[in-house]
């Protein structure tokens, strides 16, 4: 069958069993591909192998799945890229631009925007702030970051793997954590700011 034909086939069934399509001619479906009950997938989303979505999810336009698990009530994208041996439980979300590799999501975490998770497992009610990054590779071998139930991940935080982050800790933005942080702790590495007042710019 020609993967043309094949795809007609494919979003048909889909539609039949009411996954709503916005523009069915622009979502890419593998032969694998489980989608349940009430799920909205808006324009140019693509689905490679091994992809499974639960009830009451919503893909939106331009993000691509691979290797997925996503659970119920899940809201993913615009531009969002989900590779191998991501899971999304109950509640997450994950918005724009934002890339995350075989980690787990738990249960109402959310990663909103331009953000990098690799090797790592975020607990409940966690946010992760713009512009955060598991530093999971060193060039040699890969390591696991743990972020634990109610962290709030400031913007722009570098972390450091390995590294846990406890319970409830807040990290500020800016910083780069290479250690642990105890549950319910405010950690930073901010540099201080400094001002050179009526500065003049040699000529």
């Amino acid at each position: 069958m020609k993967q043309i034909d094949l795809q007609k086939k494919i979003r048909n069934k889909f539609v039949k069993q009411g996954v709503k399509m916005i523009d069915p001619d622009t979502v890419y479906f593998s032969k694998d591909t489980k989608i349940g009950k009430n799920v909205t997938i808006e324009p140019y989303v693509v689905f490679g192998s091994r992809v499974k979505i639960k009830n009451n999810v919503k893909i939106l336009a331009f993000s691509h799945l691979e290797g997925v698990s996503v659970d119920n009530n899940v809201s993913i994208g615009p531009y969002a890229r989900l590779r191998p041996g991501t899971v999304l439980e109950e509640g997450s979300k994950v918005g724009n631009f934002v890339e995350i590799k075989k980690s787990r999501l738990k249960k109402n975490s959310k990663a909103n925007h331009l953000t990098y998770i690799g090797d790592a497992t975020i607990g409940k009610k966690s946010n992760i702030g713009a512009g955060t990054i598991t530093c999971n590779y060193d060039g040699v071998k890969k390591s696991k970051t743990i972020i634990e139930d109610g962290a709030f991940i400031g913007s722009n935080t570098s972390l450091v793997a390995p590294v846990k982050i406890g319970k409830k800790a807040i990290i500020g933005a800016s910083s780069v954590i290479t250690q642990n942080v105890k549950n319910g702790s405010l950690a930073l590495t901010r540099a201080k700011q400094t001002e050179v007042k009526n500065y003049k710019r040699k000529k």
